[in-house]
């Protein structure tokens, strides 16, 4: 289905004048992009959504569960919330969106939701660590934790979109994991076609996002996955999992505090840029052997994680 809307919606943003903004600060190898259709997620969210529904409901038998539209709702509100942030910098031609208070309110929320909702069903608030017998209640703290998995999961994700076909590519292979894992475990059979479904969509936009780029996905389509891979950890309680299976987007992300922290204390920069990728480039890495190279990586942790449950749990 993203192959077959692609050739449409592409020209479509480009005639509506949606080009990426690249910052200013970021490797200067990146301008030619300028230009370059963003908000391609919508095609991914369109095309995840549609697939879904129509399978889960052609192959569930009996009542759908709640799982089903939880899974909807968070991919659907974080992606207009990333929709939001992208208009914002397309309509007004600027590298920032939304303010980053308005971005975490908004992902806090949508989380509050989503835990409000999951207590209403006496969703178990036990968390256990893989391969061992070990466990916790964490009661009101599960709270906190969804919280933390969904805005830092979506701000994760988001962080690791800065080169073509980089985010498509490790993206697929974590939910492809989380797919396989849920199938296994026998979890609600809607949120193993979610995952599929997504997969199957990020694999038709990498057809056009793999480099060199025709199209970006934009916070519209990162800010979604992100909270949509988390979503389905926390629901197939494999949340400590989300860890090793999403291992490239966490190393992303904590190569960004790193830089942050080292940079304010010391005035030295641990990295060239960041996130890592950008490090990588600057050392004179081709932007696909970076590419390439982190998707091995994010195979090597899908492959851990899927261990770990099925060899180990």
């Amino acid at each position: 289905m993203t192959v077959l809307i692609s050739p449409i919606f592409i020209p479509f943003l480009r005639r509506l004048k949606f080009g990426q903004s690249i910052r200013e600060e970021g490797p200067k190898s990146h301008l030619k992009k300028t230009g370059t259709p963003t908000m391609g997620g919508i095609m991914i969210v369109i095309s995840a959504l549609v697939t879904t529904v129509v399978m889960t409901y052609k192959l569930v038998p009996g009542a759908i569960g709640y799982e089903f539209w939880l899974l909807l709702f968070v991919m659907l509100g974080y992606g207009l919330l990333g929709f939001m942030d992208d208009f914002i910098k397309v309509a007004m031609k600027r590298n920032l969106g939304l303010t980053s208070k308005q971005k975490m309110l908004g992902q806090i929320a949508i989380a509050i939701i989503f835990y409000v909702i999951l207590m209403r069903y006496e969703f178990s608030t036990v968390i256990h660590i893989p391969g061992t017998e070990l466990q916790w209640d964490l009661g009101w703290g599960y709270l906190l934790l969804v919280i933390l998995m969904l805005v830092g999961g979506s701000n994760a994700v988001n962080l690791t979109d800065g080169l073509d076909g980089l985010l498509a590519g490790t993206a697929a292979i974590a939910f492809g994991a989380f797919g396989i894992l849920a199938a296994y475990s026998q979890s609600a059979p809607e949120t193993v076609i979610f995952a599929l479904a997504i997969v199957g969509a990020l694999l038709g936009f990498l057809v056009f996002n793999a480099h060199p780029a025709k199209v970006f996905m934009g916070d519209t389509g990162s800010l979604a996955l992100g909270a949509a891979i988390a979503s389905i950890a926390i629901l197939t309680k494999m949340e400590i999992l989300l860890v090793i299976i999403g291992g490239v987007f966490v190393i992303e992300t904590l190569s960004v505090i790193i830089q942050v922290i080292s940079f304010k204390t010391t005035g030295k920069r641990v990295f060239k840029m960041s996130p890592l990728h950008h490090h990588y480039e600057l050392l004179g890495w081709s932007e696909w052997r970076v590419v390439t190279t982190f998707w091995l990586v994010g195979l090597v942790f899908a492959a851990l994680g899927v261990y770990i449950e099925v060899w180990l749990g």
